[in-house]
């Protein structure tokens, strides 16, 4: 059976139901998220997180899709219902929102496999062929059609979708997966310290990405068996892998691009540090990751506002913009602007510099401000002359959250302003 049948691939995708686990806090991007959950987080001028594993799952032809919710929820889906609720429930094809429920338990959501659990009902009124459970923040490009032909070819009850990471980097980062020559899975490892490599390249070894392919028969089976046990079994990777891995046949699948073969791109941007890095890598001329895209683009929703503007053309009031993304409805006068992002709505006023930042939507910057290595979040009012990046004890001093690397990080609580609006 060819693995190009693009009828072949439909079938597989029709017979498919994706769950999105959105419900995360992502406690170490510290007050980033202490009015959202982290698949609300603002990604790239113009994305929230959330977008992408919903792209990718419209992109591959998978149009039955649950969001799971639960932290502080609310912006995120008030953005799935603007951006992603117009599909015809007739057609088979429908995104929709599945709070924590308490269905099963009197507790909220314990974990990725009891989220899931907690929606058995939902699932089994649908009785897809099978299921796809994606982490729904993360930053990707993927076809999972691809991942579900793999799967079905290889006889496994579930497939774990992976990166070939190098043993070191993987260290103390990932949970990573030992497999045979032929990629099935003989154990997990959680974060070790001395990672297992791979059978055929001993300075690579394989790190779950946490998305999923089950046998939906299988899934149940799973499910109830580690509802059953004593305190329940709660996540996939710490307590249902490790178990299914020796009992179950479980393949590992290998995230590669598709033109080169290579490790695709794939970002975790759960500190500070990484998502201000990984917003600085769209600034290239050949950036990692391509936001430009027509065959696989990045869906999402967005206001309707005016085009960005730039004012001012004179000697006391002439800007300048270098290697910058600008969204619409921002108003740049006469300021400097250099690799940076600026979100929708944004206005920066006379006279003020912004390098190498990341401004989130609606902020207001004020006249001869001087801004560098900055997240700057939504709705934040920055005052006239005010500097941030450049004395890293002074922003400290003044309630900004200061990273190791430098990145500082300003809210409107830290600039005296109402909060709660994310």
């Amino acid at each position: 059976m060819a693995t190009s049948d693009a009828r072949y691939v439909s079938r597989l995708t029709k017979d498919t139901l994706a769950l999105i686990l959105a419900g995360g806090r992502g406690s170490r991007l510290h007050e980033l998220t202490n009015w959202r959950a982290k698949p609300a987080l603002y990604f790239g001028g113009k994305y929230r997180l959330i977008d992408f594993p919903l792209s990718n799952c419209i992109n591959s032809g998978i149009r039955r899709v649950g969001v799971l919710t639960q932290y502080k929820s609310h912006s995120l889906v008030r953005h799935v219902i603007h951006g992603w609720s117009h599909f015809k429930k007739e057609l088979n094809e429908y995104v929709e929102i599945l709070p924590a429920s308490q269905r099963f338990s009197n507790d909220w959501y314990q974990g990725t496999a009891d989220a899931v659990y907690q929606n058995i009902d939902i699932i089994r009124a649908e009785m897809p062929k099978y299921v796809l459970i994606l982490s729904g923040d993360h930053i990707y490009k993927m076809d999972y059609g691809a991942m579900l032909v793999a799967h079905v070819e290889s006889g496994a009850k579930m497939t774990v979708s992976c990166l070939e990471v190098p043993v070191e980097e993987a260290a103390n980062a990932f949970g990573v997966v030992r497999v045979d020559e032929n990629l099935r899975i003989k154990g997990f490892e959680e974060k070790p310290a001395n990672p297992t490599p791979l059978p055929t390249d001993p300075s690579l070894t394989l790190a779950s990405m946490g998305n999923y392919i089950f046998d939906t028969d299988f899934l149940f089976e799973q499910l109830e068996m580690g509802a059953s046990q004593d305190g329940g079994s709660n996540d996939f990777g710490m307590d249902h892998l490790p178990r299914m891995v020796r009992e179950h046949h479980v393949q590992a699948y290998p995230f590669r691009d598709s033109e080169t073969g290579e490790r695709a791109y794939w970002r975790d941007v759960g500190t500070l540090d990484s998502f201000w890095e990984a917003n600085m890598e769209l600034m290239g001329e050949e950036p990692p990751l391509d936001l430009y895209d027509p065959d696989w683009p990045i869906w999402t929703y967005q206001a309707q506002s005016p085009p960005a503007k730039f004012v001012f053309d004179d000697k006391d009031h002439r800007g300048t913009v270098q290697n910058a993304m600008v969204s619409g409805g921002c108003l740049v006068k006469g300021a400097d602007l250099r690799q940076s992002i600026l979100f929708s709505g944004v206005t920066v006023n006379n006279h003020s510099k912004i390098e190498r930042s990341v401004v989130l939507p609606s902020v207001t910057i004020g006249r001869h401000c001087r801004i560098r290595n900055a997240i700057i979040d939504r709705g934040c009012e920055v005052p006239d002359n005010t500097e941030i990046g450049y004395d890293a004890e002074a922003d400290r001093a003044r309630g900004f959250r200061v990273t190791p690397r430098g990145i500082v990080l300003v809210t409107r609580g830290m600039l005296g302003q109402s909060e709660g609006y994310a």
